[in-house]
């Protein structure tokens, strides 16, 4: 079923101006199942072209509109479900039911921005003399270079591409090399759909070439990027050069805290279960766990058995609960993790293996009682891994979630409204999810602070990067 994917400029799909291709393979096989085709410096002119000319289309059609051909690309998606969540699970590891939960919430995704987007309200000011009105209109603020990872192929991509459209600007987007087909599928869905030509465009190739030449272009207007706090930085510092607009959703190294009061058996369940969705390859995941020395040994217990239950296999096979790692560096990253915490004393109580000779399959991990200056305590792991530690007191728990200088997402669990209320207010976060795993929908804010990054993903903070405010004031003659 797999399919070779091609760029798309100016509303046709089609090969790179040299024909290049390169391969892509399967994680849970290790077998070249497809290629992509790899755009060079005249594929990206043309693609530069293509979206200058579509914004000065797309941003005369009324948001009204807009949120019509965008409500019924989010039906399309819907409506191809089975196919883009298998191409997902082949190209990127993932089981096939959290790939059919990306699409589906892909979809909702375009459906709440589409409706965002006719609320994007100006505002009239009151003047300080007879006859003047002050108003303030938001604009778009133009063409969009949007770059994403291959964890959440669909995910990463339509919410940048979303909030773009709804706002009235155009898109390039720098999809993920190691996952192109699934990504293809979201933006087919839009072009199906009936987004103008050139409004939204879709390219590969190498990052660093890519992302150097759209960033500083003039017809580029906007930055959006998922990704490394490293890659993110120097992207950041690019845009900044060229006075361009960024929206940066960083490395995470997610804490969980839980109480003594906490509901230990719910706790121990729905955070194992969060811990290995897409097997750890999530900048949300939940990754250094700090528990209270009063209920530390029973979620310990919990923790691991609930881990041990965990069935890894080919995300197409029936059953399987985690998937492959999408490539060999996660499988490599994981071994050194796992060689570093036994180095530096760390009880490895589940998993720590590589399972299997062919695909990138690993057990899923369980360390406790590892010191700061482990290597899993202060680079996020991307995979597999949860560190779990006890902790004394409240002010412990809250130094050790602030140690890093991370701030993307963060968890705990308690039965204390005053407990929930302080570790809320304390921790360095842009998001905390108390006594549930509630991060990630459409309509709340997604981003972070200190290294995570800055700006929204998510909510109606999310579009407003998109639009430029616009004051005009005018008297009668």
């Amino acid at each position: 079923m797999y399919q070779d994917s091609q760029l798309l400029i100016d509303g046709v799909w089609g090969p790179a101006a040299s024909g290049r291709t390169h391969p892509v393979v399967n994680p849970a096989t290790g077998q070249t199942i497809g290629t992509f085709a790899w755009a060079e410096r005249a594929d990206l002119d043309r693609a530069l072209e293509s979206v200058d000319k579509g914004f000065k289309v797309w941003k005369k059609v009324s948001a009204h509109e807009r949120s019509k051909i965008m409500r019924k690309a989010a039906n399309l998606l819907r409506e191809r479900l089975d196919h883009v969540a298998t191409l997902m699970t082949m190209e990127q590891g993932k089981t096939l039911s959290e790939a059919k939960a990306e699409v589906l919430n892909g979809a909702d995704t375009i459906d709440w921005f589409a409706e965002e987007g006719r609320r994007a309200y100006g505002r009239v000011i009151p003047a300080r003399a007879e006859g003047v009105y002050q108003l303030v209109v938001k604009e778009p603020v133009g063409p969009v270079a949007a770059f994403t990872p291959w964890n959440f192929p669909i995910n990463q991509a339509v919410r940048k591409i979303s909030a773009a459209l709804a706002a009235g600007c155009s898109v390039i987007l720098k999809g993920p090399e190691e996952t192109p087909a699934s990504p293809a599928e979201l933006i087919r869905a839009f072009v199906d759909a009936g987004v103008p030509p050139g409004t939204v465009n879709l390219v590969y190739g190498d990052p660093a070439e890519i992302s150097s030449y759209l960033i500083p272009h003039p017809v580029i207007r906007k930055i959006s990027f998922t990704g490394s706090t490293a890659v993110g930085k120097h992207l950041a510092a690019l845009a900044g050069q060229h006075m361009k607009r960024a929206t940066m959703e960083l490395g995470g190294h997610a804490p969980v805290i839980v109480f003594d009061d906490a509901d230990v058996a719910v706790a121990a369940k729905v955070m194992a279960s969060s811990k290995f969705r897409n097997a750890g390859q999530v900048c949300i995941s939940p990754t250094r766990f700090l528990v209270q020395e009063g209920v530390y040994d029973s979620f310990v217990e919990q923790f691991v058995a609930n881990t041990k239950k965990l069935k890894v296999g080919n995300g197409l096979e029936s059953g399987v609960n985690m998937g492959a790692l999408a490539n060999p560096r996660r499988a490599t990253a994981m071994e050194a993790n796992v060689e570093d915490a036994s180095k530096h004393g760390g009880k490895v109580r589940a998993g720590g293996h590589r399972i299997g000779k062919d695909g990138n399959f690993w057990e899923p991990t369980v360390v406790t009682e590892l010191p700061n200056d482990a290597k899993a305590m202060n680079d996020e792991p991307f995979g597999p891994l949860a560190v779990i530690n006890p902790f004394k007191t409240f002010d412990d728990a809250v130094t050790e979630a602030n140690r890093l200088p991370f701030g993307l997402a963060a968890y705990a669990w308690t039965k204390s409204a005053k407990t929930a209320q302080a570790v809320a207010a304390n921790v360095e976060t842009g998001m905390m999810s108390i006594n549930h795993v509630g991060l990630g929908i459409p309509e709340v804010p997604f981003g972070g602070v200190k290294d995570s990054g800055y700006g929204s993903e998510g909510g109606s903070e999310a579009i407003e990067p998109y639009l430029n405010p616009k004051f005009v004031t005018q008297a009668g003659l």
